[in-house]
């Protein structure tokens, strides 16, 4: 079973976003830039699903193909996903960030040209939050989807994924081939040992570019401002639980 990753570049986790100063973005100059957390964990899966760790059956992946779409620097975070276990990468390159259909599409155009079986995407990208492209792509495609998993079991040519959702936990099964988009608590990714960090040097990364899928990419929404979000005003400090209760009930209107 051939299974796709898409992985996305996006600013680290532990940085800090800055807005620019004109307000039209975030400020993505000289900001460490590193795999976008859901993705990575979708790469652990794949993974474990060619080596058999956990619940899976060894062997279960044949071939583990990352795709990113992005500028030239994606290549490195591709090459991450490689040193993690994949096998090949695609880079389409983009220096604009596209939206969610745009790039949905894009994908749909790589899984008809690659065939798999399975597309093991994070549930969402850390800089967008949109949440949107394995929803969009599973329409286009006509698979069947599984979103927020927490658990993925493949076996016969099906996958039985446990979902989060508000009231617990909820278990479906989709045929393959579907689209599976993942959530924190699906597994721990690994930190990508030396010899793998080599042996991913040599790895193929394939570089294509938009206009070789011919798909429109053209934006449909317009950014109109971005802002941080407003500082945290200092505290007040209270005597007593009454005069929290009256602080609670006539300032705040809380009671």
């Amino acid at each position: 079973m051939k299974v796709l990753v898409p992985v996305k570049r996006v600013i680290d986790y532990n940085v800090k976003a800055r807005v620019k100063a004109d307000q039209s973005g975030v400020d993505l100059a000289n900001v460490k830039m590193s795999m976008n957390p859901f993705d990575e964990i979708a790469v652990e899966e794949a993974v474990r699903l060619k080596e058999g760790k956990e619940h899976h059956a060894a062997g279960t992946a044949s071939e583990i193909v990352v795709v990113s779409i992005g500028p030239s620097q994606a290549q490195e975070t591709i090459r991450t996903a490689l040193a993690m276990g994949a096998d090949r990468g695609i880079l389409i390159q983009s220096d604009s960030d596209l939206e969610p259909l745009a790039v949905a599409k894009l994908l749909k155009a790589v899984v008809d040209e690659e065939g798999p079986e399975l597309v093991l995407m994070g549930k969402q990208a850390i800089d967008g939050d949109n949440n949107a492209v394995g929803q969009m792509l599973a329409a286009l495609l006509d698979w069947p989807q599984a979103t927020f998993a927490s658990k993925l079991v493949v076996d016969g040519g099906t996958a039985t994924v446990t979902r989060e959702v508000d009231g617990g936990l909820q278990t479906v099964a989709a045929p393959l081939p579907a689209v599976v988009t993942v959530d924190l608590r699906l597994n721990t990714p690994r930190y990508a040992s030396l010899p793998n960090i080599m042996k991913a040097k040599k790895k193929e990364i394939a570089t294509k570019a938009v206009a070789d899928y011919g798909v429109d990419v053209s934006p449909r929404l317009k950014t109109l401002k971005v802002v941080e979000p407003p500082k945290r005003s200092a505290g007040v400090k209270v005597d007593s639980a009454a005069d929290l209760v009256a602080k609670l009930k006539n300032e705040a209107g809380v009671l």
